[in-house]
């Protein structure tokens, strides 16, 4: 039994409620547990929880900063009770880090529930369009499970079923090639059945899918896949979700602060083409790096992330600069000091910062894909689909420059085109994870963390950086069962 304890997440085992801290009933897997359309319903609610569930695995703590920390935008003390953020700050990950653990085995846990309902539905009796969304959401989160896994561990097991056999025990990794083809699949079938209205918040519909669509096309555009066909599809995909984008009910919010404003005004906006919802109100499911993890020790916070130096100073100066980052703390004892005089001496990020700062938790949304993703990884598709960039390309590009109190770029080669776009990327979703995924498509790890690129305060890389520091080791605890992984 200590053997399936370990491996219930990876290899998609059954029955580990103890690990899990859920009831058992929510582990039975198959036809008996799947016999109408509120069993299905039910068992989507628990491959939802896979990613989250609050300080044991998937998206809702700074584990999802760590899993990031190779970009060049966010970074962790240089002592302390931080190792495992230096750890991918620096280069030297090590297999028993439970940060990245935590993203593994969320998504491994959501796509065995994914598996489930994929393999089961069909025995399943009810109201049709019901019964295509839940399916369609399946379809989605497996998806999104594997696209987290591929970029952070490359080669991985490929596990479409829901159900423990000895095989498991003895997985293979596959291809990243492999695991795209499966991805791509999965999100083609989802754009088939889920409707063009979200059921609820926090779900996909019809435009969040192909968004997630887009962004692997454009992801396989580059390394370690790199087939350019991929970005006229990225493009063509992307270009489907702003041509119909009050269908989906997608648009930028008019003022960027609202997004960061960590009040009730940011949860549910239209820039939200999907999110994870999240509550304090419900036991493990609250967004736990919010708060505490992005305030600094100055203000009694836990220090777990905050800007590089580097990143900060090259950050165009004006409205957006101002709304992502604050520079200025405030002390217990109502003195004000600056970022520079502060115990990290970095500045942090204000977009996760709470209205009352004093909180660990909160019912913030976590943006998976917002709205100005869609914009620019269109922008950045068209540009390197082609020799000439589009009019709709320079719009999609220049929408988010204008909301961010930015001049229009203008008359660009289509190359120099797209480095803008991969640089108002960086920009625009700072410490949201998404710089370390484009730097490794790109190729631009090693050059991103060159010592000329940090602050004096910043941490360095240890060692040389080579494409072996793209990818995280697999999970001590599953490699040591299983020598295949």
């Amino acid at each position: 039994m200590k053997k399936l304890t370990i491996l219930c997440i990876v290899l998609a085992l059954a029955g580990c409620s103890k690990y899990l801290d859920e009831v058992p009933q929510g582990q039975v897997v198959g036809t008996n547990a799947i016999q109408d359309v509120a069993g299905l319903e039910a068992a989507l609610t628990g491959t939802y929880k896979g990613m989250l569930r609050t300080w044991a695995r998937g998206f809702l703590t700074s584990a999802i900063e760590a899993y990031v920390m190779g970009g060049d935008d966010v970074t962790s003390l240089s002592g302390g009770n931080k190792a495992e953020f230096r750890q991918t700050d620096q280069f030297d990950v090590v297999s028993s880090n439970s940060r990245l653990g935590q993203i593994w085995s969320g998504c491994y846990k959501t796509i065995q529930g994914a598996n489930n309902i994929i393999n089961n539905y069909k025995t399943v009796s009810g109201d049709q369009n019901t019964i295509n969304a839940i399916v369609g959401e399946a379809y989605f989160l497996r998806a999104l499970g594997y696209y987290w896994l591929v970029r952070g561990y490359g080669n991985i097991p490929l596990i479409t079923s829901a159900d423990f056999t000895n095989d498991l025990l003895s997985v293979q990794k596959s291809a990243p090639a492999d695991i795209y083809k499966l991805i791509e699949s999965d999100l083609m079938q989802a754009e088939q059945l889920v409707p063009n209205t979200k059921r609820d918040a926090g779900r996909p519909n019809k435009g969040s899918v192909k968004a997630l669509l887009a962004d692997v096309y454009l992801t396989e555009g580059g390394w370690p896949i790199k087939d350019a066909s991929k970005y006229a599809l990225a493009a063509a995909k992307a270009k489907e979700v702003l041509d119909n984008k009050t269908l989906y009910g997608f648009d930028l919010v008019p003022d960027l602060a609202t997004l960061w404003s960590g009040t009730p005004a940011s949860v549910g906006t239209s820039e939200e083409v999907f999110s994870f919802q999240t509550s304090v109100n419900y036991g493990g499911s609250a967004n736990a790096f919010y708060g505490s993890s992005a305030t600094p020790g100055d203000e009694n916070g836990w220090d777990d992330f905050f800007a590089e130096v580097g990143f900060f100073n090259r950050f165009p100066a004006g409205k957006r600069k101002d709304i992502t980052f604050y520079t200025v703390f405030t002390k217990p004892d109502s003195t004000k000091i600056s970022w520079q005089n502060s115990q990290s001496k970095h500045p942090y990020y204000r977009k996760f910062r709470l209205a009352d700062n004093t909180n660990y938790q909160s019912s913030m949304p976590v943006h998976m894909i917002r709205y100005a993703h869609v914009l620019l990884v269109y922008a950045e598709a068209q540009a390197r689909s082609g020799n000439t960039v589009s009019a709709d390309a320079y719009t999609a590009l220049n929408v988010v420059r204008k909301r961010a109190g930015l001049a229009d770029v203008t008359n660009l080669s289509a190359a120099n085109f797209a480095n803008a776009v991969v640089d108002e990327r960086a920009w625009e979703f700072a410490g949201e994870w998404t710089r370390w995924f484009d730097l490794q498509r790109l190729e631009q790890v090693e050059a991103a963390n060159a010592l000329d690129k940090k602050g004096a305060d910043d941490l360095k890389p240890i060692g040389a950086i080579t494409k072996s520091d793209y990818w995280y080791p697999v999970p001590i605890g599953d490699a040591n069962i299983n020598p295949n992984l």
